[in-house]
């Protein structure tokens, strides 16, 4: 297997297919939230340890009724998909961030 850098993981919560994915390296790291001094650690536990090839996040991201993207790979993958609209993303921590929300009928 192809190593692109990710991590994903899945959560499934009642209806919600929930894709939680980030570069490999922010795992583990403190991101500063607002001018506050609190910090936001980035967590296995959310984002997973499993590292996936672009091909697996994608598939997922294809499924997710929520993502919660984080760091400049990820969310370059999920733009050039077209999850993401140019310029649509924010940042946490100075770190490019996005949630992603289906609206289904």
């Amino acid at each position: 297997m192809a190593d692109d850098g990710f991590v994903m993981r899945v959560h499934r919560v009642r209806a919600e297919f929930v894709v939680a994915a980030c570069d490999a390296e922010l795992v583990g790291r403190e991101l500063p939230v607002g001018e506050s001094g609190r910090t936001v650690t980035i967590s296995s536990h959310f984002y997973g340890e499993r590292r996936v090839t672009r091909e697996e996040l994608l598939w997922a991201l294809e499924r997710a009724t929520i993502a919660n993207l984080l760091g400049e790979r990820v969310l370059k993958l999920a733009e050039e998909a077209g999850h993401i609209a140019p310029g649509g993303a924010g940042t946490l921590g100075g770190v490019p961030h996005a949630e992603i929300f289906a609206m289904l009928r």
